[in-house]
């Protein structure tokens, strides 16, 4: 049977491949598996996130649908001083996020539950996420708008997408639910999109 990789209790064989990726001087390590999202390799709209995420001075930072935490690690190794928070509802995504954590010495702090649920009245600084579009618009919209309650006053949800493949939608929710959007990036056919909660009125 075809499985998701937002399926809570993946079932297929686990198969991992292992690859190093560089981020402002750090050399990262990642084993990813089967069963989770970017097998094998980054997401391109993910490396393009991590590579342009604005330069954090510290801060609580939630990778939300982390996988096996390739964003949240990254940008833990790129800005030391803010504090890593990554989940995920697939439970060997959990595992691996996990395991890389430790395997390149980044402080985090790991859970598995579908969306927010694991951090009940956790209020972030920042939230980055890339969107389960193939989960469905109501899963990721849903996501968008419980984004605005976990986010501290001036907190900012930062998301990536292909523009033409659903990232302008991303676009419209986010100005939507906090009032207002920036592109901070256009790198091809992807974009990333930055919202405040102080930008609702």
């Amino acid at each position: 049977m075809f499985e998701h990789y937002f399926s809570e209790r993946p079932t297929s064989k686990i198969v991992e491949k292992e690859f190093d990726f560089k981020v402002k001087g750090s050399k990262l390590h990642f084993k990813s598996v089967s069963g989770v999202f970017a097998y094998g390799f980054p997401d391109m709209a993910s490396v393009v996130l991590v590579r342009n995420f604005p330069e954090l001075s510290g801060g609580d930072l939630l990778d939300l649908g982390c996988g096996y935490g390739f964003i949240g690690i990254s940008l833990k190794a790129s800005n030391p001083n803010i504090n890593l928070f990554m989940s995920d509802v697939n439970e060997r995504a959990f595992e691996y996020a996990k395991m890389n954590a430790k395997n390149n010495n980044i402080q985090a702090e790991v859970k598995k539950g579908n969306g927010f649920e694991p951090w009940n009245d956790h209020l972030f600084d920042f939230i980055a996420f890339n969107p389960p579009m193939a989960a469905g618009k109501r899963v990721w919209v849903d996501l968008v708008e419980e984004s605005y309650t976990h986010l501290k006053g001036g907190g900012a949800l930062i998301c990536v997408g292909f523009h033409n493949k659903g990232g302008s939608t991303i676009e419209r929710e986010m100005k939507r639910v906090f009032g207002k959007t920036s592109t901070l990036v256009k790198d091809g056919g992807i974009r990333v999109y930055l919202s405040s909660r102080n930008d609702k009125i």
